[in-house]
Formats: C-alpha cells, structure tokens, sequence
C-alpha cells in the first residue's frame, strides 16, 4: 500500500511530530511506501484562492495544489496527524482538505450533484488535545470534530473512515514513558489495519 502521512503541527518536536515519523518509519518497515507532508516545513498556503473555486468552466487549481495532488494521486490511505485547537483541526489542515481535495482529486461534477473519486481509500486520524481523552469523549468534542471534519470528508470524496485514535492529556511536561505508550498504541493501530 502506498500511504500518505498528512502533518499539521508547527513544532518539530511535538508529540503529534513524534506519532507522524513513527507512522512512517513503521509503515516503511513493514514494507509500505509512504511520502510524508509536514504542512509547516512545507510553509503550504492554506488559502483558497478566488480563481480556485469552481466554475462553470472547471476547477482551475493553483501550481502548489496540482504538485500535491500528483504526490498524493497513488495513495491508497491518508493518514492525518494533527492536534485540537479548539476542539477542531488547525487552519493549515483544513485549507490543505479545502485546496487539496477539493474538485477534480476529491470530487467532480456529476448528473445529480457530485461524484466522488477517493473511493475506497481510507482515512485514520491520529489526533491529541492537552484535555483529558475522557474529557473529549464524553463532552461530544470528537465526536463532533469527527462529524464536521472526518464523515463530510469521506462523504463528499468517498473515503473510508477506518479510525480516528486521540490522545489526550498531551501537555507540555508530559513524560518520555507516557509518549513511548502513546507511540506504541500508534504501531499497534497500523499494524491491526495495515497488516
């Protein structure tokens, strides 16, 4: 399978940096092509532009998102790594969905609205908030995140949701045994879907 591993954190060292190359390095070890996209290394854009919105005359996208979608067109499964701010994804990952698979790589026209073109790919998020993981589950905050982001998203591209795994409590001062256990959940989970 040919994965891509989607990054959205501004710090190289942050846990959700750590769960992005352990994603790739077990992945590759396991005999998975991988191409990995750290949003802020890359300094992506996340603005739409006026021209890229569609029109009757097509989807006309911009050079960086024609470049994205050609390291991306041959990916079997997107992996998103991404912290909560304000219980939703940062602003990086959204604009890239809102550029990257949007008309023309996500979707096209069809005769009773639009078609998806990502079917049967799949979708698993890796995600973590300085709240408690209980916090966020029994407030509905990922569960609404997961509505709004993960479900329109494979509704609207035809991607298969196969998880969404978050990871609380990740705080500043959060020790290296607590992230070498959120690390191995995150082996565990690919190897339980990849396998």
């Amino acid at each position: 399978m040919k994965h891509a591993v989607i990054l959205a954190h501004p710090k190289p060292t942050s846990v959700c940096a750590a769960i992005a190359r352990t994603c790739v390095e077990h992945l590759r070890a396991t005999n998975h092509t991988v191409v990995l996209r750290d949003l802020y290394a890359l300094d992506f854009d996340p603005r739409l532009k006026a021209e890229e919105l569609p029109s009757p005359s097509g989807a006309h996208p911009a050079a960086d998102v024609v470049a994205e979608r050609q390291l991306l067109g041959e990916s079997d499964s997107f992996i998103f790594v991404y912290p909560f701010w304000f219980n939703a994804p940062p602003a990086i990952l959204k604009g890239y969905v809102d550029r990257v698979f949007s008309m023309s790589f996500g979707y096209a026209p069809g005769p009773s609205g639009t078609e998806s073109l990502l079917d049967d790919k799949t979708l698993l998020s890796f995600s973590t908030s300085g709240a408690p993981e209980d916090w966020v589950n029994t407030t509905g905050a990922l569960q609404a995140l997961m509505t709004v982001f993960d479900l329109h998203l494979s509704g609207v591209c035809g991607l298969r949701v196969v998880d969404h795994k978050h990871f609380g409590s990740i705080v500043s001062n959060i020790t290296a045994e607590s992230v070498a256990n959120v690390l191995e959940q995150v082996r565990t989970r690919l190897d339980e879907l990849f396998e």
